[in-house]
């Protein structure tokens, strides 16, 4: 598929999980793809390798999203390699495992303020039919057991800055969208982790999903067939929030 032939995405968090099944997505439909990593430099090598494979171009930056300006930075050093910037992927995130002020500045940094500056950032230099897509949850809509309020208000922030951006970039042809997963098989919540039954009998379907099913989702979005699709939640759960 070429359908991306030409365009360039940077994917937050893309060395693991649903970031890395998103870059090699985006990869597969025919971007070249800068994705950045916290500490994982022999993951991030081995999706840039899958995407070099692939006759594209690839790139992995080294980035704390807790810091402010190695989330920009990351906008500015794909720009700066590629010569452009058609679509953002906010990716990264972090569940917190308690309450501390620290955890809450460090959440509310990846999980909000990053999202939020990438997009003011890589807005500036997208041209008309560029793509802000930023990966929310179901939490963020549905708070469904107790012990998430952190990472649930951190989520639900996106789908305000999502509309918001909306309506700010409308004019010059850029879309922004959240996805919003429900249980997704990773490392962060694996399928046979000591909760999955529980997140697993939330669902409608009665499985978790798969990181390949997320990336399917940005894939559209990213594409010239989601070109009036904006400001939207789209929610790929299983019918937790059914």
């Amino acid at each position: 598929m070429t359908e991306l032939s030409g365009k360039v995405a940077l994917v937050t968090g893309g060395s693991r999980g649903i970031g890395a099944a998103i870059a090699l997505r985006l990869a597969r439909n025919g971007a070249d793809v800068a994705l950045t990593y916290a500490a994982s430099p022999d993951r991030a090598k081995a999706v840039v390798q899958e995407i070099e494979k692939l006759g594209r171009r690839a790139l992995a930056i080294k980035a704390d999203h807790a810091e402010a300006q190695a989330t920009r930075d990351a906008v500015a050093q794909t720009v700066k390699t590629f010569g452009r910037i058609d679509i953002l992927v906010n990716n990264a995130g972090i569940v917190a495992p308690g309450n501390s002020l620290e955890d809450i500045d460090r959440t509310l940094a990846i999980n909000t303020r990053a999202p939020y500056l990438a997009a003011l950032d890589a807005a500036e230099a997208m041209k008309e039919g560029g793509r802000i897509i930023t990966i929310g949850s179901c939490l963020g809509e549905n708070v469904r057991f107790p012990g998430i309020t952190l990472y649930s208000m951190s989520k639900a922030a996106m789908t305000g800055m999502t509309r918001g951006l909306a309506r700010d970039l409308g004019s010059r042809g850029i879309t922004v969208n959240v996805v919003q997963p429900g249980p997704i098989d990773t490392e962060m919540n694996p399928a046979d982790g000591p909760d999955a039954d529980n997140q697993r009998a939330l669902t409608a379907l009665g499985r978790y999903g798969q990181a390949e099913e997320i990336a399917a989702t940005v894939a559209f979005l990213a594409s010239p067939a989601a070109s009036y699709v904006t400001g939207a939640q789209i929610t790929v759960d299983g019918g937790v929030n059914a």
